[in-house]
């Protein structure tokens, strides 16, 4: 989506209280906590947000671009933003309350709206790197995401279930996904591990850019992860010059919000986002894994009320 297009979509929804039947009705507010503008998170949530504007009466809406998963639950918990994405990881660590993850205390007013999509780990290095494998990786210099991001939560998951950490990396950079592409480009790094949907602007850009490798994450990784860990693929053709499948490991997105968030207001944003599937589509590829059919699978805290009655009007609880 342009700029433009986007600067329209929140300029329009910052609309004034409505008269409805010659009486004012009271306006509310919708934070939509995101991520880094070239990442999957960001796009989803300016077509949610532009949704959201047209489709609920009375509601103002903004996108908000953040650190992701662990900066947006913390914003979450402090009543600072009305519905946020996150990785499920990051999600069970913020309810427990794990302070090596970036939670001080558990987050015990987050509450959940839906399961979305999952985000494929995904390592790429350059050719000249030779660079194939997780062991490849050792005495490399590579880009973790953002300190305490989800990603790099996910990083060190990755690493340890390969009975590796960083101190067997050559270098270690805490980056966000379009600064990891730049110092790649400017051969500054070997490698950038993302997690986000397939198909994410970052790797798309690095991979027109120069000769890269996908970097094979085996299924054994999954298992000794677990939940909410599972076994992927990113198929052949997702990015320039992958001619094949690349085995990886995925763990699901979850669209999170908060206890003061009333039930009207928290049953509209989850009815409104699976009436608006196509687009949510429209705006990245990532989209068509949201399926309402599998919105409360591996939820790691509470519904919200307002989801829960949706999710009953639709049968699945």
């Amino acid at each position: 989506m342009k700029i433009s297009t986007i600067s329209k979509v929140i300029a329009g929804s910052l609309i004034a209280a409505t008269m409805v039947g010659g009486a004012a009705r009271a306006e509310q507010f919708i934070n939509v906590l995101t991520g880094g503008t070239s990442g999957v998170y960001y796009p989803l949530g300016v077509a949610l947000s532009k949704i959201y504007g047209e489709k609920i009466p009375d509601v103002r809406t903004q996108v908000q671009a953040t650190k992701a998963s662990v900066e947006n639950l913390n914003l979450l918990q402090q009543g600072k933003g009305e519905i946020g994405f996150s990785l499920g990881d990051s999600v069970k660590l913020a309810a427990e309350g794990n302070a090596d993850a970036g939670f001080k205390a558990p987050l015990d007013k987050l509450r959940g709206i839906a399961a979305i999509y999952p985000n494929y780990i995904q390592i790429v290095a350059t050719q000249e790197s030779g660079i194939t494998s997780l062991a490849d990786l050792k005495g490399k210099s590579i880009s973790v995401g953002a300190p305490k991001s989800g990603t790099e939560l996910n990083a060190r998951a990755i690493l340890g279930a390969a009975s590796m950490s960083y101190d067997d990396l050559g270098k270690t950079e805490y980056l966000p996904f379009a600064e990891s592409v730049e110092l790649i480009k400017n051969r500054q790094l070997d490698a950038t591990l993302q997690s986000a949907g397939l198909g994410v602007a970052s790797l798309k850009d690095l991979s027109t850019s120069l000769p890269v490798s996908l970097v094979a994450v085996p299924a054994d990784v999954a298992n000794t992860l677990g939940a909410p860990y599972i076994a992927a693929t990113i198929p052949a053709g997702t990015y320039e010059g992958q001619t094949a499948d690349v085995p990886t490991v995925a763990v699901v997105n979850f669209l999170v919000t908060h206890s003061d968030v009333s039930d009207d207001l928290a049953y509209e944003m989850t009815k409104q986002l699976f009436e608006n599937l196509p687009d949510m589509l429209a705006a990245h590829n990532a989209a068509k894994d949201i399926k309402l059919e599998d919105a409360t699978k591996g939820m790691p805290i509470p519904l919200h009320p307002g989801a829960e009655r949706y999710y009953k009007e639709k049968g699945l609880l």
